[in-house]
């Protein structure tokens, strides 16, 4: 486990591969998440990564890496099955100008989530129990968003449908994903049907380790159909392939 100045020098150095400059009340926010998730975790099923070098690494920094395509100012972002608040509540402490939902389908979770943002003093953030394929197609959030971003829930084809029905037209669907991007060839209809277009891949390594990190940044170009998202469980069921 890494001493209260590992912790800080390794958070620090990481978030500063993607452009960030952490001050130390943003570090000590960071802490007391980690030791949240930590205690929770003990209790219920957050995360399968319990140790402090690893939370900061593969949840913290791992969060980070969307950074370079966001603006820090006043944007909304919606994250999408966002289990334990990542990327969302991470990329909020960095940039607190961002208003961020945190959509997500396990009310536990939610309630862990409620109990970080009051810990942490975050302000312009809320959590949202429910599915996707039923908030896509709420008036109250359908295309109300200038980002969403999802982070290893679906398949591509899938994800699109999830999270391309929030977004603006204009605005950027940001899909994390591991070292495989195959699926982003079996994705050609779905963009098409949904209104989007893949705009770049981004590839980096996430630093102290060798852990390849794909970021396929999605373009809106036009309204998605209304007949999108479909019924909860038809996406992943039946994708647009």
């Amino acid at each position: 486990m890494p001493n209260e100045f590992e912790f800080k020098q390794t958070l620090a150095e990481g978030a500063r591969t993607y452009g960030l400059d952490l001050d130390d009340s943003r570090i000590d926010q960071l802490k007391k998440y980690m030791e949240l998730l930590k205690d929770w975790n003990t209790r219920m099923n957050l995360t399968a990564i319990e140790e402090d070098s690893d939370i900061v690494i593969k949840h913290f920094i791992d969060s980070f890496t969307i950074l370079p395509y966001l603006e820090n100012k006043g944007i909304k972002m919606i994250d999408v099955g966002t289990g334990a608040g990542f990327p969302g509540i991470p990329v909020k402490i960095a940039y607190e100008k961002i208003e961020v939902t945190l959509l997500d389908s396990l009310e536990k979770r939610i309630k862990f989530m409620n109990e970080v943002v009051s810990t942490l003093g975050l302000k312009g953030i809320k959590t949202v129990h429910g599915r996707a394929e039923d908030f896509g197609v709420n008036s109250e959030y359908r295309e109300k968003f200038d980002i969403a971003v999802a982070r290893a829930v679906a398949n591509l084809p899938v994800l699109l449908e999830y999270c391309l029905p929030f977004v603006k037209t204009g605005g950027r669907f940001i899909a994390m994903k591991g070292n495989n991007i195959e699926e982003t060839e079996a994705s050609e209809k779905a963009l098409n049907v949904l209104g989007g277009e893949i705009e770049e891949i981004g590839e980096t390594i996430l630093p102290f380790g060798d852990m390849k990190r794909n970021i396929i940044i999605i373009r809106k170009l036009r309204q998605t159909p209304t007949k999108y998202p479909r019924k909860a469980g038809k996406p992943s069921k039946e994708p647009l392939i």
